[in-house]
């Protein structure tokens, strides 16, 4: 095999692209061979599922046209696993982006088979248990790890966050929606798809944003009272026809012990934009969309472009780049990868996902 990096960009290893227009691998894939992320090469795509036996199953006929594209326009190389990856040529990025389940032994190939840097999408694990395990690990493999929560940098958390630190008193909520069909057999795929549940899945982003700005831990929580006229818990059945109990829709204050208060609400269907708002007692005073106005145009060319992709790609297309860029270049030079999320935040905020969810669950029922 030959690779397309450059000595000044990281070679990414993308593992898991997933289907075309599904796939949160994919649209990664999409940037990197679209040259959007300038510390960065695409050099190999590692996809087991559709390179084996998903390949004459739904999407196998989408990927191979993919596949041959990246091949052909790019010099990208498929693969059905790391060990089939020759030696680094330029500092190496894995790009880990399969199944939750899958993570840990993911992150034991990619280390193996030269990654100097690990991007790891959320929630890394699904235990707190086995992300610790994959954190030791990195770290005495002297392996970087950094997490994919790109709210973390993005514009309308920080406009938020701006402006509630000029209202002593106020709370923030943050509001993530997604555009699944309100049906049973929408939902039924997206809960076992996302098998690892809302908390630790969709609502993980925000669960972040507590961690990572308004102390929030499992230590320093006081009380999580749950909206239970917004909120809905529902069991339904998968394609594999085993059935799954997930929220569809969820809202939650969280007070800390150190007098943080804040508020989570997300829903499987409520359309295709994020937002979070700022209430100073009791009354909204602010409010910012992602997107806004000024990101809505690039909205709509993506979504012209790239008609039958999942919809929330391209509210978050900017803040995808940026944690992809900043990852990179700490890979190739060492810089400090700003504002994103380590390894131990994501233990923290999956550690806060499995704290919640149950008692969630029971205020529901």
């Amino acid at each position: 095999m030959t690779v397309n990096a450059e000595s000044s960009k990281a070679e990414v290893v993308l593992v898991g692209c997933g289907a075309p227009n599904r796939g949160m691998g994919w649209y990664h894939g999409l940037q990197l061979v679209e040259d959007q992320c300038p510390s960065a090469t695409l050099s190999f795509v590692v996809e087991p599922w559709f390179m084996g036996a998903g390949g004459d199953g739904p999407g196998g006929d989408d990927f191979k046209k993919c596949q041959e594209e990246w091949e052909t326009k790019y010099g990208v190389k498929f693969c059905t696993s790391l060990s089939e990856l020759p030696p680094p040529a330029a500092p190496r990025l894995a790009l880990i982006s399969g199944r939750t389940a899958d993570n840990p032994r993911l992150l034991t190939e990619s280390i193996a088979n030269g990654a100097k840097c690990i991007y790891l999408e959320k929630p890394g694990a699904p235990t707190v248990k086995e992300l610790e395990q994959m954190r030791d690990e990195a770290k005495s493999a002297g392996v970087d790890v950094l997490m994919g929560y790109n709210k973390n940098v993005c514009k309308y958390i920080r406009e938020t966050r701006e402006f509630a630190s000029k209202a002593p008193g106020s709370v923030v909520t943050f509001v993530s929606n997604n555009a699944y069909e309100n049906t049973p057999a929408s939902l039924g795929e997206c809960f076992e798809r996302n098998a690892e549940g809302m908390l630790k899945n969709m609502a993980i982003h925000e669960l972040a944003l507590l961690v990572s700005f308004y102390d929030v831990s499992v230590d320093n929580i006081e009380s999580v009272t749950a909206d239970k006229e917004y909120s809905s818990l529902q069991t339904l059945t998968g394609p594999s026809g085993k059935e799954f109990t997930d929220f569809d829709k969820i809202k939650f204050t969280v007070k800390t012990k150190n007098g943080n208060e804040v508020t989570v609400a997300a829903d499987r269907c409520g359309g295709t934009d994020s937002y979070a708002t700022v209430t100073d007692k009791g009354e909204e005073v602010f409010r910012y969309y992602m997107p806004d106005e000024e990101d809505r145009a690039m909205v709509n060319e993506l979504t012209a472009k790239y008609p039958d992709a999942m919809p929330y790609f391209f509210t978050q297309h900017p803040d995808y780049i940026t944690v992809k860029e900043r990852v990179s270049k700490h890979t190739v030079d060492g810089s400090e990868a700003e504002g994103i999320a380590t390894l131990d935040v994501a233990v923290a905020t999956l550690s806060v996902a499995e704290y919640l969810t149950p008692i969630l669950q029971e205020q529901l029922k």
